[in-house]
Parts: C-alpha cells; structure tokens; sequence
C-alpha cells in the first residue's frame, strides 16, 4: 500500500451540513471503494482561492492522508469529476512518508536483533 494526500475545495455556496456530508462521503469512498486506510482529515475550511473558479473566490478546503493501493486510486478521482460541488481536487503520492516509515521499519528490525 502506498501513502497518499487528497486535497479538495468545496463549492462555498453549499452551507455547512453539505459540506460535512460531502467530506463523510469522500471518507466512505476512500474506505469502501478505495479500499484505503485514512491516516489523517484536516478541514481547512473557508479559504481564499488564488484566482476565481467557477465566479467563485472562496472555497471550503479538506485535506486526506490515506495509505491505498494505487490500483483502486481511480474510483477517488471518478467520484471527484461526476460531482460538481467539488470545484477542485488534487491526490498525490507522499514518497517522502513511505521513505520515511520504511527507514523507521529498518531501525526497528535492526533494534530487536540486537
């Protein structure tokens, strides 16, 4: 399994039960379709967007860390582009924390050897 950040923007327009609904729904893709593990949830919320989106200058942001198999990542993305009240969404790969947690593994084999 390999360790992933999601961040998406929710449009600002919808209040905020929708917007705690859509970020359970996200949760539940990633947990059911994904078949993933989410790690952390931080709910940035109402921010300032760089430039408009869709007439829009605000957006309600959320970041995901899971660890999944890369396989499944699709069913995520597919959900993302047929639902239009997320303006926005980016799922990257965080090598840097596979790196980091196999390191960890390495120290920690070594250790009980010894």
């Amino acid at each position: 399994m390999r360790i992933y950040e999601t961040m998406f923007i929710i449009d600002p327009r919808l209040n905020e039960q929708e917007r705690e609904a859509l970020v359970e729904k996200v949760k539940s893709i990633i947990t059911e379709r994904v078949a993933g593990q989410i790690r952390e949830i931080n709910r940035w919320g109402l921010r300032r967007l760089a430039y408009p989106i869709a007439h829009q200058t605000e957006g309600d942001y959320t970041v995901i860390m899971f660890a999944a198999d890369p396989s499944n990542l699709n069913k995520l993305e597919e959900f993302y582009r047929v639902t239009p009240q997320i303006i926005r969404w980016q799922t990257f790969r965080r090598e840097d924390l596979e790196k980091k947690e196999k390191k960890a593994a390495q120290t920690s084999n070594v250790e009980q050897r010894e």
